[in-house]
């Protein structure tokens, strides 16, 4: 039910969101095709503690899409998901050539003997993988929109799979509310501790939640 009122909430200003974010998106990614640069660095933003780049587009189960060309997408997990799963032991990405659907699962995370699957942002052919991460799985924690991307996807119908994404202020909306709804999930002295040094949140917010409702959590927050 929280799920289905969350998708609700948002649902409206989508439609507003993408009128805006299409006039502007197309020409961004087909300028730098052409000009042969380099997708552009990710712009910290910084949301009850958590960074909320502006310059990439967020699934409601913490996940990010970023075009690279006209249909060429990386994806990662976003600050929010890697700070509140934390210490990261490894990462089961999807084989190259799979083809993955917006919306499902897309890869699995494990962390002390306990697992949660995160789904696709985009819909299309899983093209390369960051060895990097599966290697050394921490990157995704400590850079989740720089080295710690996780993979890279031919989507076909990119445009279309990013109207069903937030970005801009709607993004940022959507981490306020995410970061309150954990917030109501901690107890009182807990919930002070979610953000710390100048309001940037805590690293690993699940050590935090010794009897945290592991399932429950990653139903409602990655709605998986």
């Amino acid at each position: 039910m929280v799920v289905i009122l969350v998708l609700l909430t948002f649902g409206i200003f989508l439609a507003i969101d993408y009128v805006r974010s299409q006039k502007q998106l197309p020409n961004r990614v087909v300028a730098r095709a052409v000009a042969g640069e380099a997708a552009p660095r990710m712009v910290p933003a910084m949301v009850a503690g958590f960074q909320v780049p502006d310059n990439v587009r967020y699934h409601t189960g913490h996940t990010w899409a970023q075009s690279e060309n006209r249909d060429l997408v990386r994806v990662g997990m976003d600050d929010f998901a890697s700070k509140l799963i934390g210490k990261i032991e490894s990462i089961a990405l999807p084989q190259r050539g799979r083809w993955v659907r917006q919306g499902q699962k897309l890869l699995t995370i494990f962390r002390d003997g306990k697992s949660v699957d995160m789904i696709s942002p985009i819909e299309g052919t899983v093209t390369d993988l960051n060895e990097a991460v599966v290697h050394d799985p921490e990157l995704a924690r400590k850079d989740p929109y720089g080295e710690g991307w996780l993979l890279t996807v031919q989507a076909p119908d990119a445009k279309i799979n990013f109207r069903n994404l937030l970005g801009g202020a709607l993004a940022r909306m959507w981490t306020e509310e995410s970061a309150l709804r954990l917030r109501k999930r901690m107890p009182v002295a807990m919930a002070a501790a979610l953000a710390q040094d100048g309001g940037v949140a805590v690293d690993d917010i699940t050590a935090h939640l010794p009897e945290v409702d592991w399932v429950g959590l990653t139903k409602e927050f990655f709605l998986s």
